[in-house]
């Protein structure tokens, strides 16, 4: 089956086609075509996502690939809430639900709602299915998906955590336990135990114990965590009372800023693109300096913090548009993990997945391509065929 992938981000619309037979676990399988648009810094700002689907499935129709040769249409849509554990076949209740997630992640799920309405417009006839970020981490003990608030706020209202970048996640579990030498099976019976670091636009941690996760950094919504380009992670929640209750912000501000003005861009004043920063940083620029310094900083303190939850250690993974190419951030996180036993990696630039550390050392460190797309293909798919009549 032709699934048509369409992952709206934070900051850019990724699409692929990608043909299921040739797919399994672990294995990367190239596009049969593949179109991104750059929405900028922040894709809440993307004026025409209907003119930009219908542009996508033009440019895949002079690539050779016709709409009627698609047999499905998968969706990345971040959150899911505790309504979706699996895969959805969009209908309108479906739609409906997912619209009123939105503020739970105000940089993706509106925009997700948007891209699938624009999708269903330009492609009536073929089934459309979204496959959600939060579903891998339904694994999450309830000791690691509560917080420490009144359990009324869990209760009744719903507050947990939830987790995200779930499909870049899968995608790494099962592409580790390829790499690490046969030592380890995907899909076998022992697996990897893992810490994810997906670092890009957005930034998280997860700690994979053969397979599952169990341990995560961002919580209810995608602000929680790490340090990340324009969002902030996690703060003192005492700043937002203070801010509040001295007048200088209003709610709506205060969430506008630490979704869009903060992380890297707020700390440089300048970009969250972590290559401009670097460049500025080897000028002398003194806020580049600190921005980068804090966002190691605070990765490192996140992918210690996740091991905690595994019996053993047997690799990290960076992944993600900073995790795969920004080498010497790469080199600087593992760094500030000797303690941990975590020997030291070269500031080497790769494009290919693979260890980073020294052969056959534990943890291995490991850089891996987020497929996503492939993950949301193989669920699509599975979804359609579950649900055809027999």
């Amino acid at each position: 089956m032709r699934v048509l992938i369409l992952n709206p981000g934070s900051s850019s619309l990724k699409s692929s086609v990608v043909e299921t037979a040739a797919l399994r676990p672990g294995l990367p399988v190239a596009p049969l075509a593949q179109v991104s648009l750059d929405w900028g810094v922040d894709a809440t700002a993307a004026t025409a996502p209907a003119d930009d689907i219908r542009r996508l499935l033009a440019r895949y129709e002079e690539a050779g690939i016709e709409t009627a040769s698609l047999g499905v249409v998968g969706y990345r849509v971040v959150h899911g809430g505790t309504r979706f554990r699996e895969p959805a076949r969009i209908t309108p209740d479906v739609l409906g639900q997912l619209d009123a997630l939105r503020d739970l992640a105000p940089l993706h799920n509106g925009v997700a709602v948007v891209t699938i309405r624009a999708g269903l417009a330009a492609a009536p006839q073929l089934p459309h299915v979204a496959v959600f970020d939060t579903a891998f981490h339904a694994t999450l003990p309830e000791e690691a998906f509560r917080y420490p608030v009144p359990e009324k706020w869990y209760r009744d209202w719903g507050i947990r955590r939830y987790g995200f970048h779930g499909m870049s996640v899968a995608w790494s579990s099962e592409r580790a336990a390829a790499l690490l030498d046969g030592e380890f099976e995907a899909g076998g019976t022992r697996l990897p135990n893992l810490v994810v670091a997906h670092l890009g636009s957005g930034c998280s941690v997860t700690a994979v114990e053969a397979g599952r996760s169990v341990a995560t950094s961002m919580g209810l919504t995608p602000l929680e965590g790490l340090m990340m380009g324009t969002r902030s992670g996690s703060i003192d929640p005492g700043i937002i009372f203070a801010l509040l209750r001295e007048g200088r912000l209003t709610v709506d501000e205060l969430a506008d800023q630490l979704d869009h003005a903060s992380g890297l861009v707020g700390v440089s004043a300048r970009t969250s693109d972590v290559r401009e920063l670097l460049a500025q940083e080897s000028k002398g620029d003194e806020a580049a300096t600190l921005a980068l310094a804090m966002f190691v900083r605070r990765a490192a303190e996140c992918v210690a913090a996740a091991a905690t939850s595994l019996p053993r250690l047997d690799a990290i993974v960076f992944t993600g548009g900073i995790g795969e190419n920004a080498a010497s951030i790469r080199s600087r996180i593992v760094a500030r993990l000797a303690s941990m036993g975590i020997a030291p990696i070269d500031a080497r630039p790769t494009k290919e997945d693979g260890a980073l550390s020294v052969p056959g050392s534990r943890p291995a460190v490991l850089r891996i391509e987020a497929r996503e797309d492939l993950i949301v293909a193989r669920e699509a798919a599975r979804t359609v065929e579950t649900v055809r009549p027999s």
